[in-house]
């Protein structure tokens, strides 16, 4: 029987084979993966629990909703007889550290049981739930975690609406080994083909975990977090070809797999993208897992959570990932299609805005939340670095206003210089017709993408309304694009909050750029379909640039139809007045992405400890001066008179 073997020519990292059945510091061994291009590894990989019974049993934890039924038990015992999970790990980490291998691997074990003692809390159910009409009675008295922010119920009465979205929610949590650790995409009792609907993805737990943790129910936030974290670095592939260490699944489903002796174990089985239409891993997944990380600590106090030393450990390795060097010269991700909200081929790979607004937020995150000690400071440093010249090229690159569209009407080409003007090659004829006359003079927004000879100048609503969440834009810009938003509401929000994306490719370009793609056709699903998820992160920007009108304008506009159309994933044409021809019902984030706008609103001093302010100290910083070269030109000062905070 072996035990967990350490590379010594790695800088400082560890990896646990799994060769036997047996338990050693808290992890289970399983037979040893053999990789080539012949044998595919396991698919029942993942955290387990293991027990002897196989006789169904129900699961029933008031505060989560109605009983589940699994086909077995899901928990091992422990010589207490309290059930607990245990990993199974295949770790393959390199991680600049203030520790050595042993010393490392010791504490990473240790905190991995400390999540293993963590028991759920089990309470009296006090009320009986109702059906999806809401003909009866729904879930009273949730309980409230004493050590948690809570709203006031005295403060107004929930509408019919959000009564049943409380409901579906808690209909929606799924539990392994008793405890809730993250809700399904959506739950559709009629749907008979759930796809990958069925499982937990990070995205879209989300605003999930935003609307638990704002009503004082934090307990399935931090049990998803340590989760996941733990199904972190999975060498799963596609063709025998492994994904970046630090990789975080795009989503998990929990598993029952019979074993031995009339055993069986729950599985929590990780995707990373192998399993996904279209094969591509998630670029975004670990940065949400940042950012929820950020959201829990600052709502529920529990700043020992980001302290714990495999929290640390899962910070670090996302980020070595994201800021490893390449070939690319640009301080944006180089990402392709199909890696973030919008996973099919749209024409957004190379340097989209929804994956460099999400980057730019998970960097403050990580910034706010590593530890100060000697083993950060590089990483810092390198953070700080990245963030200045992110934000510098996305403020001056990518934005759009009249101004800025009368100087590329003008631009030269094929100019030779390091003190070109049009520097990624633009041709004018990319203007195209529609932007013209749809820009109001005191709008603006952020382009969709930017490459070599490559402008989109699509408006893609998640990427330009993160910008303003994370002050990636100016306070100018930011209130620019909130006017954008207003004067095109018809265009921007109409029957349904809000557009993925402006215009819809049509007729020859669609052909082109999708692929043909019938589920992406004009005005539907990624291409220009209107997704009411996309509505608690307009409010959260709007609280934040003290628009809350407008904000409340939409969601009561949302209100009045998700309820009555049973909560879509996304509708349809011009305006969103139909729903999506292949939309799920009751999808989970629309129903959370409710939920959470409606509480920011009502207690919109919760929405500061979401958004970020300008940090002006980045505006300070610039990479040529930091660099050997000692560059005597630098694009930045003559464009720093133009960017105005």
């Amino acid at each position: 029987m072996n035990a967990i073997k350490v590379y010594n020519n790695m800088k400082v990292g560890f990896r646990l084979l799994i060769q036997s059945r047996s338990v050693v510091l808290g992890f289970i061994k399983s037979p040893m993966l053999i990789r080539n291009h012949h044998i595919s590894p396991p698919r029942f990989l993942g955290l387990r629990c293991i027990n002897q019974s196989q006789k169904p049993f129900s699961v029933t934890n008031p505060n989560w909703g109605q009983s589940r039924v699994f086909p077995a038990t899901c928990c091992s015992s422990n010589k207490n007889g309290s059930s607990k999970p245990r990993y199974v790990s295949d770790y393959s980490t390199k991680l600049e550290t203030s520790v050595n291998d042993k010393n490392f691997e010791k504490i990473y074990v240790q905190g991995v049981d400390e999540l293993d003692e963590k028991t759920p809390v089990v309470v009296e159910k006090k009320d009986e739930t109702v059906d999806r009409d809401g003909e009866e009675s729904r879930l009273k008295n949730d309980v409230q975690n004493e050590n948690l922010v809570s709203l006031d119920p005295t403060q107004r009465v929930e509408s019919e609406a959000e009564k049943e979205a409380w409901r579906l929610l808690k209909e929606s949590v799924v539990t392994y080994c008793g405890s809730p650790v993250g809700t399904l995409a959506a739950n559709d009792a009629g749907d008979k083909t759930p796809l990958n609907y069925d499982q937990v993805f990070i995205r879209d737990f989300v605003p999930s975990a935003l609307a638990f943790l704002l009503r004082g129910e934090g307990e399935i936030v931090r049990n998803f977090l340590l989760h996941t974290l733990q199904l972190q670095s999975w060498e799963k592939t596609v063709d025998c070809y492994s994904p970046g260490q630090g990789l975080m699944p795009a989503s998990f489903k929990i598993r029952t797999v019979p074993l031995d002796d009339n055993k069986v174990e729950e599985v929590l089985d990780p995707d990373f993208g192998e399993s996904a239409i279209g094969r591509v891993a998630p670029v975004d997944s670990g940065l949400w897992w940042i950012i929820m990380l950020r959201a829990y600590t600052k709502i529920t106090g529990d700043y020992a959570m980001q302290e714990r030393v495999d929290v640390q450990t899962g910070i670090k390795l996302i980020l070595n990932l994201c800021l490893s060097d390449g070939f690319d010269m640009f301080p944006s991700l180089l990402v392709t299609d199909g890696s973030c909200m919008i996973d099919r081929r749209m024409g957004i790979h190379g340097h989209p805005l929804e994956i460099q607004a999400l980057f730019y937020s998970a960097l403050r995150c990580a910034r706010e939340m590593l530890a100060s000690d000697e083993g950060s400071k590089n990483l810092v440093r390198t953070i700080n670095n990245r963030l200045s010249a992110l934000s510098f090229h996305i403020r001056e690159y990518y934005w759009i206003d009249m101004k800025k569209i009368n100087e590329i009407y003008r631009y030269k080409t094929e100019e030779y210089s390091t003190e070109a003007t049009n520097k990624f090659n633009i041709y004018p004829e990319q203007i195209p017709h529609w932007l013209m006359d749809w820009i109001p003079e005191e709008g603006g927004y952020m382009i969709g993408n930017l490459q070599p000879a490559h402008m989109d100048f699509r408006f893609f609503t998640l990427g330009n309304i993160w910008s303003i969440v994370s002050s990636l834009t100016t306070p100018k810009q930011n209130n620019s694009i909130l006017n954008l938003i207003e004067s095109k509401w018809d265009d921007l929000v109409g029957n349904m909050p809000v557009k993925i994306c402006y215009p819809a490719l049509e007729y020859e370009e669609w052909r082109i750029i999708t692929g043909s793609d019938p589920k992406n056709t004009p005005w539907s699903y990624h291409n220009g379909g209107s997704w009411p998820v996309l509505l608690w992160q307009f409010t959260l920007a709007c609280i934040k640039m003290g628009r809350i009108e407008l904000a409340r304008k939409a969601v009561d506009l949302a209100e009045s139809r998700l309820h009555a159309d049973h909560w879509p994933e996304y509708y349809d044409t011009r305006n969103g007045k139909f729903i999506g021809k292949q939309s799920r019902l009751y999808q989970t984030w629309t129903i959370a992405g409710f939920l959470t706008s409606k509480m920011l609103l009502e207690n919109p001093e919760k929405a500061s400890l979401l958004f970020w302010e300008e940090d002006y100290e980045l505006l300070e910083i610039c990479v040529c001066a930091l660099t050997k070269t000692g560059r005597a030109k630098c694009s930045r000062g003559a464009a720093k008179s133009q960017i105005l905070v």
